[in-house]
């Protein structure tokens, strides 16, 4: 791998900008040859106080910080495309330009009402650009471990970089924009920012399920020059729409849940009605025992108690009992310490039992295992 220290002036970089916004241009800049944002990647993102610090630490002289570029070398597909992509400094290379362009005023002043020797001075300003060559696995670990500046890139945009080509700017397309189609479809059921990546870094966990890849990095690797992502969208969209019409009456808790992953183990079956399930759920969501009702959907579909942590006997509950019981295991009837008893369901709260004191025993851990397994 090379990486490369390079002194960038400013007008250099400003010679053909273009910033077209939300459109399939994206914004470029470099005579053409630098993406500066790139296609449906994370929008503009800094507050007026940022932007206008950058202009003023540029008109003063004064150091930004290192920018990041990536070489996308002569190999790239498409040898119209630029040649450059940026991985940090986006932020700041908008800005910069944007303020040539004359799109906004820095204390009173625009860029074309400033004395002639500033207005040069920010032009000839020298930006510290590192470039880096290399494999895809090689700029990944480089990227990884340097210290990016301003706003921290996440680990999905890192990969978007290195794993940059047709099937990236595809899937970008659907996935990294805060009012794209994915956001449109599947809001309610997502956490995080499309526009960090956050929505496509989970379609593809959840899709590597269904894949066999065993890392994200293999996963794009593998379709890097695939002519688009529409594998991955119709999976999304099919996990999702599924969930829609399993869970048809919708429910906050339902946001954040690993919908993809529930798709995956349970998308043939045909047990699952709808009715049914919402007629438990509303049954599961009133019971006071169960203190985590995002669990609740796991449950319905696996049976798995632990999803729903049934809430556990009080302390005091559990006292009295080993009081009552002289501290006896009513199975294996020796003797314990109370750290050595677990408070336990008489009758299962799976058949009924409640978290009261009548349906309290103290038992020792290894026969309250024993019952557990039965």
């Amino acid at each position: 791998m090379e990486i490369t220290l390079r002194e960038v002036p400013i007008r250099e970089v400003y010679e053909g900008y273009i910033n077209d916004g939300e459109t399939e241009m994206g914004v470029t800049g470099y005579d053409d040859e630098l993406c500066i944002r790139p296609r449906y990647q994370r929008n503009y993102v800094y507050k007026d106080n940022q932007r206008d610090e950058v202009i003023r630490t540029v008109k003063n002289g004064y150091p930004l910080s290192i920018f990041y570029w990536v070489d996308l070398g002569e190999d790239r597909e498409d040898q119209d495309s630029p040649r450059f992509e940026v991985l940090d400094g986006q932020q700041r290379t908008i800005s910069i330009c944007d303020y040539i362009e004359g799109d906004f005023s820095v204390d009173g002043h625009f860029f074309e009402s400033l004395p002639s020797d500033i207005r040069d001075k920010i032009l000839d300003y020298k930006l510290l650009v590192y470039v880096c060559v290399g494999d895809d696995s090689e700029k990944l670990k480089w990227f990884e471990t340097i210290n990016i500046a301003g706003e921290p890139l996440t680990a999905q945009e890192l990969r978007n970089a290195i794993y940059s080509g047709t099937w990236v700017s595809d899937a970008k397309k659907h996935f990294s924009k805060s009012n794209g189609a994915a956001v449109g479809l599947a809001s309610d059921y997502m956490k995080g920012e499309a526009n960090r990546q956050d929505y496509m870094e989970t379609a593809i966990k959840w899709h590597m399920d269904v894949t066999g890849d065993d890392t994200i990095e293999e996963y794009m690797s593998a379709r890097k020059n695939y002519h688009n992502a529409q594998e991955l969208w119709s999976y999304f969209r099919s996990a999702i729409e599924w969930a829609e019409a399993t869970f048809p009456k919708y429910r906050s808790q339902m946001k954040g849940l690993p919908w993809g992953l529930y798709y995956n183990a349970h998308h043939e079956r045909t047990d699952l009605d709808p009715q049914v399930l919402e007629e438990r759920i509303s049954e599961l969501m009133a019971d006071p025992d169960v203190t985590n009702k995002k669990g609740i959907y796991e449950y319905v579909l696996t049976d798995n108690e632990k999803a729903l942590s049934i809430r556990a006997f009080d302390d005091r509950t559990k006292r009295e009992k080993y009081e009552e019981q002289k501290g006896i295991c009513p199975y294996c009837k020796e003797h314990f310490e109370f750290n050595e008893m677990h408070g336990d369901h008489i009758i299962p709260w799976s058949k009924g039992g409640k978290t009261v004191p009548d349906n309290c025993q103290m038992v020792c851990i290894e026969c309250n295992l024993k019952k557990s397994n039965n």
